[in-house]
């Protein structure tokens, strides 16, 4: 059996100790960015599985019919903008008319 024998240089058991201490620092950070990597792998699968809903959503919609249908939406809200004018003109009519009573 061969024997192992250690002999202490002065300085060389800090710089040991110093170089134990890099290394598990090291070893930690290793560790963490892995935790780091198999985090955003995940996260990029998930975003990857979202992209791909919404582009087969969108893939699912007819760009005519949207089209048409934003057309009719915004012909309704003219007319509705329209009826509001009329509503406020005929309460300021009216309002005109209470004023002439009671004066």
């Amino acid at each position: 059996m061969s024997e192992t024998v250690t002999t202490t240089v002065p300085g060389m058991s800090t710089d040991l100790d110093r170089l134990a201490e890099k290394i598990e620092k090291a070893a930690a950070v290793v560790h963490r960015l892995r935790e780091d990597r198999e985090s955003l792998s995940r996260e990029r699968d998930g975003l990857a599985k979202r992209l791909h809903d919404v582009e087969r959503k969108l893939q699912s919609h007819d760009v005519g019919g949207l089209s048409q249908e934003l057309t009719a939406l915004k012909r309704e809200q003219r007319d509705w903008v329209s009826e509001r004018r009329d509503v406020a003109a005929r309460i300021e009519s009216l309002v005109k008319k209470l004023e002439r009573i009671e004066a």
